[in-house]
């Protein structure tokens, strides 16, 4: 590892940031190294179009990293990390890649080509959803998690039943998980334009790992998937392009 690409180092978890390009820095990892991984990967929506935020019209564009040329391009991309993202993951572990429609049918294609099997299709529902800005349209009101496995009858991944059992009051949880958007006392120290709530890695986490495990994230933004980690006593590997995004991440980790 090159000393530049290490942007910060969590003694306690024996865990890191990685300021770093994913596909780069995946390919020097070692195989089979990490138990489960969480990816929230572009959604390509950066067309120059406008959006609602908090009842105003904004850009939707996000940065470059957000902005592809066509369709065979965009499901290179998803077939190119979801290639590399197999060989790291362990036997038996899984991978979760959260998306919108602008490309999870991309995602459960390239997962199936790249040789997993996807385990559940997963609706997050969201209570609090932006208006539709155009009146055209229903309005947007969900997003889509895939979690999925390698193929093989040999492969055994990990699910906590009783537990998930548990936390839905003794009955089977469902695939469809309802809750608000992230709430502002997480984004304290800044905010992504696509960052996740904490309650939904903490049902990802809590599921399908065990405490010491290690969670990769390869586009790990402002560092939720890490912040719950540590909070769960799981050790992490996040990377991100955009060290602003780092910044942030590094601040709500030293202030768990």
């Amino acid at each position: 590892m090159e000393e530049e690409e290490l942007y910060y180092k969590d003694t306690q978890l024996n865990s890191e940031l990685i300021l770093a390009n994913s596909f780069e820095y995946m390919k020097k990892m070692d195989k089979e190294s990490v138990d489960i991984i969480f990816a929230d990967p572009p959604y390509f929506l950066s067309n120059n179009g406008f959006s609602n935020s908090g009842g105003k019209m904004v850009s939707v564009n996000k940065g470059e990293w957000d902005k592809i040329s066509s369709l065979s391009e965009k499901h290179a991309f998803n077939r190119n990390w979801i290639n590399l993202a197999k060989k790291i993951l362990k036997p038996n572990g899984t991978i979760w890649i959260s998306g919108s429609f602008h490309n999870i049918y991309s995602v459960g294609m390239a997962l199936e080509e790249e040789g997993f099997k996807i385990l559940n299709n997963i609706t997050w529902q969201k209570t609090n959803p932006p208006p539709n800005l155009s009146c055209r349209y229903f309005t947007h009101s969900t997003e889509t998690i895939l979690w999925a496995r390698k193929e093989g009858k040999s492969a055994k991944h990990y699910f906590n039943y009783e537990l998930m059992k548990e936390l839905n009051n003794g009955k089977q949880m469902k695939d469809v998980w309802t809750g608000s958007l992230t709430k502002r006392s997480e984004k304290t120290f800044g905010k992504h334009p696509t960052q996740k709530p904490e309650y939904i890695l903490e049902k990802i986490i809590l599921s399908s790992s065990k405490e010491g495990d290690i969670i990769f994230d390869p586009f790990v933004g402002s560092g939720t998937t890490c912040v719950v980690s540590k909070k769960l006593n799981r050790k992490y590997i996040g990377i991100d392009i955009e060290k602003k995004y780092l910044d942030i991440a590094i601040e709500r980790l030293e202030n768990i």
